[in-house]
């Protein structure tokens, strides 16, 4: 092949790649999706629903998408079932993967992942299946519970898959296998970690890779901890505990030396700074008063964007990313998830249905445009999904597609 043919084949493959990006669990576990020139405001009905599906039955799963596939997880009776469609809502594939969680707030939870090929699926019971992305055949599955002496918690694990390199990390929470790394290609042990023996804790972790040692970074029942991503070895650990053992958001990190981290409930949010090349942690501070259930945090230029509550109420706050002051807090709309676009605009999806656009400033809670969400079935807690000038919504049972471009 002539080098200035192989030369325009491999940029056309790299420009391809970068306007079709792999979508996991909030995006790339930051909340923001770069997308720019989406609309700034909205009809009075909302942005046009382009197509919905209804059937998805029980869960709580965001989509993923790859190679303009949308993937997304639902469960009928107990069983879990993998749905795949293309970008105009057409239900290409029905696959069961297993058993799913049916004790409480029933239905699938964590969202796939997608990496080279492969599929990869976090069950509530517990099972990490690994399915070819072109057959849908499960090539390997592995379980917590009866493969690493892990115990379930109470609502259920909710983890989405976290690929590093060849490694996929299960947080197992067992005494012996805390944390572990396994072969993504086979399901082989890498490496197990002890980390601090707790439970894990609805949390997915979130991989620092550009420290001197690169790390992962997850909360669990009791600790946040900080594990070498190449061996697992504890680099360090914090007391991060509520009554209820709830630390589901991901870590949220500056790409410097910042990572903040916020508790469901009783404990709030502390900043921690890494040091020594990711090896040491000190804190740079801690406010009780911020907390998130589970709707995410997005940094949005100095200042994070959540919805939670405080001792007086929950509320959507804008806090002070190096010093914690809360710049405003607002619940003209009840709180819920939030994510961001690449102009600054935050989507909030709250717990009663609205779905709010909101121009991200530390000077107020500045909503534009909102509209209801009436499509779907139970709980409004899945992370919306922005994907070429496309939000994606899932509620319970239904799957809807808005073009907000």
């Amino acid at each position: 092949m002539k080098p200035t043919f192989f030369l325009v084949l491999m940029c056309a493959a790299f420009s391809l790649s970068a306007q079709n990006p792999t979508i996991q669990w909030r995006n790339d576990r930051t909340g923001i999706y770069d997308e720019k020139g989406l609309l700034k405001s909205w009809p009075t009905n909302g942005p046009e629903l382009l197509w919905h599906f209804e059937g998805l039955n029980e869960g709580h799963s965001s989509v993923a998408i790859d190679a303009n596939k949308i993937y997304v997880t639902g469960m009928t009776g107990e069983i879990g079932y993998l749905y795949i469609f293309d970008l105009n809502g057409k239900l290409l594939h029905k696959k069961e993967y297993g058993k799913e969680w049916s004790q409480n707030y029933n239905g699938s939870r964590g969202t796939p992942t997608i990496n080279n090929g492969k599929i990869y699926i976090h069950s509530g019971i517990g099972d990490l299946i690994c399915m070819d992305q072109n057959t849908l055949n499960v090539i390997w599955r592995k379980n917590l519970v009866t493969d690493f002496g892990g115990k379930n918690i109470r609502w259920g694990v909710t983890e989405s898959p976290l690929i590093i390199d060849d490694k996929v990390i299960l947080t197992v929470g067992g005494k012996k296998h805390n944390i572990v790394a396994l072969n993504k290609n086979n399901g082989s042990l890498i490496w197990s970690s002890e980390g601090k023996g707790d439970l894990s804790s609805y949390c997915s972790p979130l991989y620092i890779g550009n420290q001197e040692v690169p790390l992962i970074v997850t909360t669990m029942e009791r600790n946040i901890v900080g594990l070498e991503a190449a061996t697992g070895k504890l680099l360090w650990s914090r007391k991060f505990e509520s009554q209820r053992g709830i630390n589901p958001n991901t870590p949220v990190y500056d790409g410097k030396d910042m990572v903040l981290i916020i508790n469901g409930y009783e404990r709030g949010s502390v900043m921690l700074r890494l040091t020594n090349g990711g090896r040491s942690i000190e804190k740079v501070w801690e406010n009780d008063d911020i907390k998130s259930k589970h709707g995410g945090i997005v940094k949005v230029g100095n200042y994070a964007y959540m919805g939670g509550d405080d001792r007086s109420g929950r509320f959507w706050h804008c806090v002070d990313w190096n010093t914690g002051k809360v710049q405003w807090k607002d619940n003209t709309i009840g709180v819920g998830v939030v994510i961001a676009d690449g102009d600054n605009m935050l989507y909030c999806y709250t717990e009663t249905g609205n779905m709010a656009l909101v121009r991200a400033t530390p000077e107020k809670f500045d909503l534009i445009s909102q509209f209801p969400i009436t499509l779907g079935t139970a709980q409004h807690w899945a992370h919306p999904v922005i994907y070429q000038g496309v939000l994606y919504v899932r509620h319970g049972d239904a799957l809807m597609a808005y073009k907000v471009k």
